[in-house]
């Protein structure tokens, strides 16, 4: 039985159009009008996720209960739920998002949630499960960084810098992930004790942060090279913009990533789990269980 769950309300400004195009895509299977509510369901979860996580979620399990089978949908529960310290659940949609896609570019926050359940060698072991040469990048630094993280968890600073000692180090090629790489970095000297190499890495995580925040904001500031990553990735270049560059660009080249834009990559978990949005200790989910909880989850067309 499907447990009650009221829809926030969504402000009339609110519109379908919110959602980038690849997530637009994917809802393109529902009915029209059950497509445009899940669409401004997501469109909130995404505007809020930062100063009310816990109202974007009520937003994302609305979407889910109407689309419990659409990647994204299941992503941006995910997502929420990790915003809101919910790690179990966060987990459970992210393995859901990674069986309906088959796309792992969400494993670093996997190996986060593994961390923040308290689970640092099984965090390390899910990130060693995929080879690093399928993944994008920027992918692979921030399970460079979530690797590291979970080292330091260990209590082992060395095995934690040698994690972040990779070639995208280097600060005189700024990429948008290049403030959480040099500031991981210099988490990690400071455990060792060098405080002073870790101020100049925090220096350069700091330079690296202003320069994406005011192409953010779009401030003209000094000018600092910023590169963009060629993705590589069949499924984006389909639905990328035409003028997407992936060459050497300046400040006002760096992509903005949003919350819909996120990837694809399992399949429907139990639809009660999104609706009660329950936490419980189904961190080493059987493919029975996943196979029942698939389901509960149903499709509005």
């Amino acid at each position: 039985m499907r447990s009650r769950h009221d829809d926030p309300v969504i402000p009339e400004d609110v519109l379908p159009d919110e959602l980038d195009r690849v997530a637009r895509n994917e809802l393109k299977t529902l009915a029209k009008d059950n497509a445009e509510g899940v669409a401004k369901h997501l469109a909130m979860a995404a505007r809020l996720i930062e100063s009310d996580p816990t109202l974007a979620h009520a937003h994302a399990v609305s979407a889910a209960r109407r689309a419990g089978r659409i990647g994204v949908v299941r992503e941006t529960l995910a997502i929420t739920a990790y915003a809101t310290g919910d790690y179990a659940l966060a987990l459970r949609e992210l393995r859901t998002h990674r069986r309906i896609t088959g796309r792992d570019d969400q494993l670093p926050l996997m190996v986060d949630c593994e961390r923040a359940l308290g689970r640092p060698d099984k965090a390390l072991e899910l990130a060693r499960s995929i080879p690093k040469s399928k993944l994008s990048v920027p992918v692979q630094v921030e399970l460079a960084i979530a690797m590291s993280g979970a080292r330091l968890d260990q209590g082992d600073a060395k095995a934690a810098l040698q994690e972040v000692t990779i070639p995208q180090l280097d600060p005189t090629h700024v990429f948008s992930y290049s403030p959480d790489l040099f500031a991981a970095y210099a988490t990690c000297l400071e455990d060792l004790g060098r405080e002073q190499d870790a101020a100049v890495w925090w220096a350069h995580a700091d330079t690296a942060q202003e320069a994406v925040d005011q192409r953010d904001l779009g401030i003209d500031g000094e000018t600092i090279d910023i590169y963009e990553d060629d993705y590589e990735d069949d499924y984006e270049d389909d639905y990328e913009d035409d003028n997407e560059d992936d060459l050497k660009v300046e400040l006002e080249d760096v992509r903005e990533v949003d919350l819909e834009g996120i990837t694809e990559d399992d399949q429907p978990i139990e639809e009660t789990d999104a609706a009660s949005e329950v936490s419980g200790p189904d961190e080493t989910d059987s493919a029975a269980t996943d196979s029942a909880a698939a389901e509960g989850v149903s499709d509005e067309r």
